[in-house]
């Protein structure tokens, strides 16, 4: 069977693309995913920070009706190949790769050459609840700190953390630590608290309201939940920390032994 023609052919597979480029095996090509494909080689051509036409002008090139080319941009949107900026659509630039390590957030977008950066959202001190108690290795009732930030990456808001730790750890969080900086660094360089390791699980998420609000996202962009649990170099609990990872802007690497 003969494919229609677009960028994307499957016979001109590029390394890394989703098999036969996303087309199905009867061969149909959905209109939208067309156009898609030909948005994509724009994109190519744009380069990061180019300002992509309007969807009207997207549709009269392609002829097709605007909502196939909505329903083309809102994949790409969430795929993180384009992004919204004032009241037109520009071409993103490459996801951040984080490793999955004991590396801090701030370690892991510097070596990419990005500034990052965060803002407090919150600070508290309360009662530590039962199954957080357990979790960070005290009492329940024991005074826990609760610290939230927004994480930016060159003063763009790409993720949410909330960070749970023993205020006997930590007693003057509140007034010896800068809150844009690195939690770990400040633990290492001013408490003198190594990392041992860690436990780790991710998962697909949506944001709350509130969260898609504080990090600037559509409540419908898919999020990377991750869910950490670390110790000191002692094996003791010292953190719960809970970050959501936008979808578009993040991706994670790591590096498997056999």
């Amino acid at each position: 069977m003969d494919y229609p023609h677009y960028p994307n052919h499957p016979n001109s597979q590029a390394p890394g693309a989703p098999v036969r480029s996303g087309i199905p095996e009867h061969g149909r090509i959905p209109k939208y995913y067309a156009v898609k494909a030909q948005v994509a080689a724009l994109i190519e051509e744009l380069g990061e920070g180019g300002l992509l036409p309007t969807e009207r002008d997207l549709a009269l090139r392609y002829e097709v009706s605007r909502e196939t080319v909505r329903q083309a941009l809102r994949e790409l949107l969430l795929e993180g190949r384009l992004r919204r900026q004032g009241r037109g659509t520009v071409v993103a630039g490459p996801k951040l790769e984080q490793p999955l390590s004991l590396a801090s957030y701030t370690e892991g977008v510097r070596r990419q050459g990005r500034m990052p950066g965060r803002t407090l959202i919150s600070l508290e001190r309360f009662p530590c609840p039962d199954a957080l108690a357990a979790e960070i290795g005290i009492r329940r009732g024991e005074p826990v700190w609760h610290m939230e930030r927004v994480l930016l990456a060159d003063d763009e808001r790409v993720g949410l953390e909330s960070t749970y730790v023993a205020e006997a750890r930590v007693p003057h969080l509140d007034t010896d630590f800068d809150p844009d900086s690195s939690f770990y660094a400040y633990l290492r360089e001013r408490l003198g608290i190594g990392f041992g390791d860690a436990d780790e699980r991710i998962e697909t998420v949506l944001a709350t309201p509130r969260e898609a609000l504080l990090i600037g996202t559509p409540p419908a962009l898919p999020m990377l939940l991750m869910h950490r649990i670390s110790r000191d170099t002692a094996g003791r609990p010292l953190e719960r920390v809970r970050t959501l990872y936008r979808g578009d802007r993040f991706s994670f690497t790591t590096h498997l032994g056999g």
